[in-house]
């Protein structure tokens, strides 16, 4: 019985080509995606594995059965090189999705090795080895002026979104409520932790009420229905609480909701974040507005609306907030992640020091 992806079940057998490798080829990446399907794999993980397979086939001027690990290691130097050069990370994942891709066509099960060597007299070989891929070295692989947002720079940062606000309306022009989205829709990303496209995808149902404090009403927490996903597998959830040091930002999206976001006439759509033709505001969109505001703003460049999430996490870290805690807020699976995002000032390390010391101190003293 043929597996799913085998080459029997992609490739019709006695039809002539009139270019056979060409459609060999295709055959094979029809065949790898139905094996990824088969596994329930999302169309978010595997096109974009399979459109990195033909670029690489593209840059290699070669097909899978004439591939070799020189071919890898050109074209991990023309990832690394030039003015566009990929971080680590991307590479990697470039990397893993040859070695995958390898691994599938070298398999006997798929029989793919037999038709190439019927065909072409070769077969496809592993071309990706721990001695031309890119390791994981260290634990943090962005980019050094990446960082959190100082206390300073937050204030400023939202006082310019809040007097642009004001400044629009005053002058009676168009753009008053959309700049009032902007500030609502940055102060929400920052006082829940949430990442870019958790926060475009929230509607208007996921925002829920805290029964502890009644008096935040339908915004005392976010329900996330569109974390990121593991292993390619389907997005996951959480509910994030918000917190009492970060309360200003829930009567914001409490006006948002109740006064701003109806004159917008959404009718029955449920987006939380709507544009001017009320239509849901995109991810690619919103990294475009932050870096104008942030440009306008007078802001370091290196600041992302990602940094935003980093400045949540280390803020809480500085308010007392348990580790397990904020890793759980942040939808991060292992604590050292969670670490990793956390930047804590001088200020708190020189006050959690003076503490421990009074602490074991006065204890010794007593003795």
């Amino acid at each position: 019985m043929a597996v799913p992806g085998s080459a029997r079940l992609v490739l019709a057998e006695g039809v002539a080509h009139l270019d056979e490798p060409a459609a060999v080829f295709e055959a094979m990446l029809s065949g790898w995606e139905r094996q990824q399907r088969s596994r329930g794999l999302l169309p978010t993980t595997v096109e974009p594995r399979v459109a990195l397979v033909r670029r690489f086939a593209d840059f290699a001027e070669r097909r899978p059965w004439e591939w070799t690990a020189g071919d890898v290691e050109d074209f991990t130097v023309s990832l690394m090189s030039g003015s566009g050069r990929l971080a680590p990370s991307t590479i990697r994942g470039y990397h893993l999705s040859l070695r995958l891709f390898c691994d599938y066509v070298t398999d006997a099960r798929y029989e793919w090795v037999e038709q190439c060597e019927g065909r072409f007299g070769r077969a496809p070989a592993q071309v990706c080895y721990d001695h031309n891929t890119m390791a994981h070295l260290t634990d943090y692989e962005g980019l050094p002026q990446r960082r959190p947002f100082g206390y300073d720079e937050l204030q400023r940062f939202f006082d310019f979104l809040d007097d642009r606000v004001d400044r629009l309306a005053s002058s009676g022009r168009k753009g008053a409520l959309p700049a009032l989205r902007d500030a609502v829709m940055v102060k929400t990303g920052y006082a829940f932790g949430l990442r870019r496209r958790e926060l475009c995808m929230l509607d208007v149902v996921d925002l829920r009420p805290n029964p502890h404090v009644p008096r935040w009403g339908a915004c005392g927490s976010v329900f996330v229905r569109y974390g990121k996903s593991k292993r390619g597998g389907s997005p996951r959830r959480r509910t994030v609480l918000a917190v009492p040091e970060f309360d200003w930002a829930v009567d914001g999206l409490r006006l948002w909701v109740d006064q701003a976001r109806p004159l917008l006439d959404p009718g029955d759509r449920p987006a939380l974040w709507l544009t001017e033709r009320r239509t849901r505001v995109g991810v690619k969109w919103m990294d475009q507005r932050f870096s104008a505001l942030r440009a306008e703003a007078g802001l370091d460049p290196a600041l992302t609306m990602h940094c935003l999430r980093h400045s949540y996490v280390t803020h809480l870290v500085e308010h007392g907030y348990p580790e397990r805690f904020v890793q759980e807020q942040v939808g991060h699976s292992y604590a050292s992640t969670t670490a990793l995002y956390t930047s804590v000032s001088s200020d708190f390390k020189n006050q959690t020091l003076r503490k421990a010391l009074a602490r074991v101190y006065e204890r010794e003293g007593k003795q």
